[in-house]
C-alpha cells in the first residue's frame, strides 16, 4: 500500500514539474523585450559589466590583474535559456576590439541530454601572439603559488565537469537577474578612506581642545600672577 502511495507523489510531482516549466517558458519569453532594454542602457555605462564581476566575491576569487584589464573591453553579457528550459542554457560575452583575442563574442553552451548526462562547448578563443591570458597567468601562479588565481578564461575551455558549473551558474543565477545589485555595491577602500578622515578630524578636533585647555591653564596662571603682583603692591604701599 506505501508503494502505491508513493508511486502517486511521484506522479504528482512529474504532473507539477511539467506545469512550472510551462510557467517559466511563457515568462522568459515576456521577459525578453526587457532584458534587451536593460542591455542598451546598460551600453552606455562605462565599464559595467567588469565592475559587476569584480564585485562579486565568487567572480572576483577568479579574476588575475590581467583579467581584469581584458574585461574592460567586454559591453555586453546574455543569458539564453533554451526553449526547453530542462536542457540548459547559453551564456554569451560581447567584446569590443582588444589586445588579447580576435573573437567579438566568447560564448559557453551547457547541454543536459535525455540520458541525464550534462556537457558543456564554446567556442575557441582566438588569443593574439603572447597574448593567451590561459598561459601567462598560469606560469606565473607556478612561479608564485597561492598569490595569482587561474585565468577567468580558462572556465570557457574547462569541460570537466559541466553539471557543477559554479561559475556559470553564478552568472545565470545571481548576476543576470539584477546585474545592478552587484555594480552599486559601495567600494569598501573609499568607505575605508572616508572612515580614516573621520579619524583624522577627530584627532584634530580633539588636538584643538587640548590647546584650548592649555590655553586657559596659561592664563589662569597669569591671573594668579597678576593677583600676587597687586597683593605685593598693596603691602608695600601699608609699609610706607
Amino acid at each position: 500500500h506505501i508503494d502505491e502511495v508513493e508511486n502517486e507523489i511521484d506522479r504528482l510531482n512529474e504532473q507539477a514539474s511539467e506545469e512550472i516549466l510551462k510557467v517559466e517558458q511563457k515568462y522568459n519569453k515576456l521577459r525578453q523585450p526587457f532584458f534587451q532594454k536593460r542591455s542598451e542602457l546598460i551600453a552606455k555605462i562605462p565599464n559595467f559589466w567588469v565592475t559587476t564581476f569584480v564585485n562579486h566575491p565568487q567572480v572576483s576569487a577568479l579574476l588575475g590583474e590581467e583579467d581584469e584589464e581584458a574585461l574592460h573591453y567586454l559591453t555586453r553579457v546574455e543569458v539564453t535559456e533554451f526553449e526547453d528550459i530542462k536542457s540548459y542554457y547559453r551564456i554569451d560575452f560581447y567584446f569590443d576590439k582588444n589586445p588579447y583575442f580576435e573573437n567579438k563574442i566568447l560564448c559557453k553552451e551547457f547541454h543536459l541530454y535525455e540520458s541525464g548526462d550534462p556537457s558543456s562547448k564554446s567556442a575557441e578563443i582566438k588569443w593574439k601572439s603572447g597574448k593567451d591570458l590561459t598561459q601567462t597567468q598560469n606560469i606565473a601562479s607556478r612561479k608564485r603559488q597561492y598569490e595569482e588565481p587561474e585565468s577567468f578564461f580558462t572556465w570557457f575551455t574547462d569541460h570537466s565537469d559541466a553539471g557543477v558549473d559554479e561559475l556559470g551558474e553564478v552568472i545565470k543565477d545571481y548576476i543576470w537577474p539584477n546585474p545592478l545589485q552587484y555594480y552599486l555595491v559601495p567600494d569598501m577602500d573609499d568607505e575605508e578612506g572616508e572612515g580614516e578622515k573621520d579619524d583624522d578630524g577627530d584627532e584634530e578636533e580633539e588636538g584643538l581642545e587640548d590647546i584650548d585647555e592649555e590655553g586657559d591653564e596659561d592664563e589662569g596662571e597669569e591671573d594668579e600672577n597678576d593677583d600676587e603682583g597687586e597683593e605685593g603692591e598693596e603691602d608695600e604701599g601699608e609699609d610706607d
